[in-house]
């Protein structure tokens, strides 16, 4: 078997990396949670692809297994090409690795080894007993990026916590009577939009309910997915009797359930002291809510930081100047430089007028 680690420079094949990424493209759209985003293609001794499928969620056969059926007759002596390990274990569904074994293929190309516990390296070891060749390792930056809650769900056990600030170049993400609408221009909240159609869950707090009403839905006329979960953490005072958002069946999460309309799922997490952020990881986690987009005000943002939940950060920086104090993107008194959280900045980007910067604080892979 060939192996290869994130950090290998060796030569790889140009059609491997093309299938491969042929694959994650067929994966990109499909919504599997709290299962992976997985694509797989079926390739003839020839090189041409005969087939070609994504997961689409729990219940549903496995990308691998949807491939050989489309695939038929051509499937002996193929090579399959999957982004994720094929799986060993009876879930809603059969292992894929004995669909490969039973379809009697030549090769199977993967791309990442599933972080899951029961699989681990166990479906590139049983393809191999088959007398199966696999090649492992193929892209493995890519593929963990193209479903990074996954990957992190599977490591952590909890989701993967992005937080989503919007604010002038100086830093204030509204000025001091309230008004925000709107500080970025629209590429970046269209941008901000495409984020929101990524995750199984938005996120705010209580003062973004009650200052914004939102919806926290995505408004793209390309949008085709679920809408993500709504998501409220909710303080010791009471909630709004009305709010938009209330239709959409939001989750709250609160102190306690006296605060919260009757109407609306509450859960209770924490107590005098607020809302405990590791038991609404824990229970979203249990939903099968793994990728989050925390898009909530200053509070709530550094209460993640604080938390050491803020696993991705994506900043919209607008071309205006605030020129003063208005409501600045963190919540903290910033006493001393060594408070400041250290970061890795892993992209930039232009968005119109605006920019868009991601980071991640040091230490966290993804």
């Amino acid at each position: 078997m060939s192996r290869r680690a994130p950090s290998d420079n060796r030569e790889v094949d140009p059609r491997v990396v093309d299938w491969m990424r042929r694959a994650a493209a067929v994966a990109a759209d499909s919504w599997p949670h709290p299962n992976p985003r997985v694509g797989a293609l079926v390739i003839d001794p020839a090189g041409c692809e005969v087939a070609a499928a994504a997961h689409a969620g729990p219940g549903h056969p496995h990308a691998e297994v949807v491939a050989l059926r489309v695939a038929g007759d051509a499937a002996p002596g193929s090579t399959v090409v999957t982004t994720l390990e094929p799986c060993t274990h009876h879930g809603l569904t059969p292992p894929c690795v004995d669909a490969l074994i039973a379809a009697n293929v030549a090769k199977v190309i993967v791309g990442a080894i599933d972080p899951d516990e029961r699989v681990a390296g166990s479906g590139v070891e049983a393809l191999e007993a088959a007398g199966i060749e696999v090649e492992a390792g193929v892209l493995v930056d890519e593929i963990v990026a193209l479903d990074p809650g996954y990957h992190h769900h599977r490591r952590t056990g909890r989701p993967r916590f992005r937080l989503k600030l919007a604010a002038t170049l100086d830093g204030q993400i509204a000025a001091s009577d309230g008004t925000s609408q709107w500080i970025t221009s629209p590429p970046a909240r269209d941008d901000a939009h495409r984020l929101r159609a990524r995750a199984d869950a938005v996120m705010v707090g209580a003062g973004t309910l009650r200052r914004d009403d939102p919806l926290l839905d995505v408004r793209l006329d390309t949008h085709v997915g679920p809408q993500p979960r709504p998501i409220i953490i909710a303080g010791s005072e009471d909630l709004p009797a009305e709010r938009r958002v209330y239709a959409r069946n939001p989750i709250v999460y609160s102190p306690t359930h006296e605060s919260v309309p009757p109407a609306l799922e509450s859960v209770v997490a924490g107590g005098a002291a607020g809302v405990d952020l590791g038991l609404v990881a824990k229970d979203l986690a249990e939903r099968g809510l793994i990728e989050v987009l925390v898009d909530g005000g200053p509070r709530l943002a550094t209460s993640f930081l604080a938390a050491g939940l803020a696993d991705e950060l994506t900043f919209y920086f607008a071309a205006k100047l605030a020129g003063g104090a208005g409501v600045p993107m963190f919540a903290a008194n910033f006493a001393t430089l060594s408070d400041a959280v250290a970061l890795r900045i892993t992209h930039v980007s232009a968005l119109g007028p605006d920019v868009r910067i991601d980071a991640r604080p040091v230490g966290e892979v993804s």
